[in-house]
């Protein structure tokens, strides 16, 4: 307890977590934002339809670019440990192979895509109005994947430098231009559903061209000059990729989950899908904001590992825990207290807003559940342990899926408990993977 103590009490460690953090948090909660936006831009148009098409198309969109999140947890765990070294060459690398493979994964998708959204439209049996206004906002929306996947590479990258402004300067900027163009276009313009789509374009390539030119600047402060010749080589891409391999099948299971969701909340009826939407904004605002102390969990404990620093490791991560107890507790007692407000900020909708009322205890706990994976995903990833991690969300679905399956009988109740219990086993297998690599001294060899 007392090794715990003097880590809280060390006020060094404390800057450069909040260095790290504040400038994150800011530009995460930037994120939810655009969809808190977008929800109450179109769920003030007259049809309930229209704003569970956003819903759906967003959640589609999101479902496919999340699994892409290797991309930015890949980039940040090497480039972190590569600057831990000092390694100016290395970093030159992350940067390259991140980007290339943000291109090559773009077209791949792209090709997938419309195939995928059919087959989860059909899975979801949507009335004929939602299935036209969901297909329009999705098909649009595609446009941005290529410059979404760059994006993840940059922020990677740049948080495993240490560079908190750089990603603050591309997601508030993608995320600002986003909601300015959504209000323009929608209520402006007149143009609905796909108007919110393509806001969403124009904002994201404009985010990563500036996380581009941000890149030049940032090389200086790490010498070295990048092997073109080893990228022909496999094995200077073996490492990263089989770390991106196990974060894509962990981020894998993690979107189905909030797939299946979707779906049996469309199968609930449109007033249904539509309010949980709304309430899984208030999960995104909160799982942004921790996630910017995850964050800094990630470049921190990355370049402790990297310089092979234990006391550093185990101060970080205290300071880390113990800011995010606190940030999530305040998201609990603003759900608790003022969840009714922040339904129906986003809509007008009686039908929608009676049907979101019933379930805000359960935005209320989520915080204090969904805190603890969140900071254990912060330091596997820096840790470059992407396997634990793929073992450790593979157990939790599965162990999950049965009670859910029990659980379907009470409605909309049971999505919420099944979800509350997914994101618990979350962070109990985290702790367990985390608790067996520390008795054999696994994170810092």
């Amino acid at each position: 307890m007392s090794a715990l103590s003097a880590a809280w009490r060390h006020r060094p460690t404390h800057r450069r977590v909040w260095g790290l953090a504040a400038p994150m948090i800011l530009s995460n909660v930037s994120v939810p934002l655009v969809a808190l936006v977008d929800s109450t831009v179109i769920g003030h148009l007259p049809h309930a339809h229209q704003l569970g098409a956003v819903a759906v198309g967003a959640m589609m969109f999101t479902f496919m670019v999340g699994l892409m999140g290797f991309l930015r947890m890949g980039s940040t765990g090497f480039a972190a440990q590569a600057a831990g070294r000092a390694d100016g060459a290395a970093l030159r690398q992350v940067l390259v192979q991140g980007l290339l493979l943000a291109l090559g994964l773009a077209m791949l998708i792209g090709l997938l895509a419309i195939p995928f959204s059919q087959l989860a439209l059909k899975a979801m049996q949507p009335s004929e109005a939602l299935h036209t206004a969901t297909e329009a906002f999705f098909h649009t929306r595609l446009l941005g994947l290529p410059a979404a996947l760059a994006s993840y590479a940059l922020v990677g990258w740049f948080l495993g430098t240490q560079n908190a402004r750089a990603p603050l300067a591309i997601l508030l900027s993608t995320n600002l231009l986003n909601i300015a163009l959504n209000l323009w276009f929608v209520l402006g313009l007149d143009w609905g559903v796909v108007g919110s789509a393509r806001a969403s374009v124009i904002a994201e390539w404009s985010g990563a061209l500036l996380g581009l030119a941000l890149t030049r600047p940032a090389l200086r402060a790490y010498p070295g000059r990048i092997a073109w010749a080893a990228l022909k080589r496999w094995h200077a891409w073996r490492p990263l990729l089989a770390v991106n391999r196990d974060i894509f099948l962990r981020s894998l299971a993690l979107q189905v989950v909030f797939l299946l969701l979707t779906v049996q909340g469309a199968r609930l009826g449109e007033a249904t899908v539509a309010a949980n939407a709304l309430l899984l904004n208030g999960l995104l605002l909160t799982a942004y904001a921790l996630d910017g102390l995850a964050h800094a969990v990630e470049a921190l404990c990355g370049h402790a590992i990297g310089a092979r620093d234990r006391q550093a490791l185990v101060r970080s991560l205290v300071v880390a825990c113990a800011w995010s107890l606190i940030v999530s507790l305040a998201f609990a007692g603003a759900f608790l207290f003022g969840g009714h407000l922040f339904i129906d900020l986003q809509t007008d909708i009686a039908s929608v807003r009676a049907a979101a009322y019933p379930y805000l205890p359960y935005l209320a706990v989520l915080p204090l559940i969904a805190v603890w994976s969140y900071l254990l995903d912060g330091l596997f990833i820096g840790a470059t342990r992407a396997r634990e991690m793929r073992n450790a969300m593979l157990a939790s679905v599965l162990i999950a899926l049965p009670f859910a399956l029990a659980l379907k009988g009470l409605g909309n109740h049971g999505l919420w408990l099944a979800f509350l219990g997914f994101m618990a086993l979350r962070a109990v297998t985290l702790g367990w993977m985390g608790w067996r690599l520390q008795r054999c001294g696994g994170w810092v060899r």
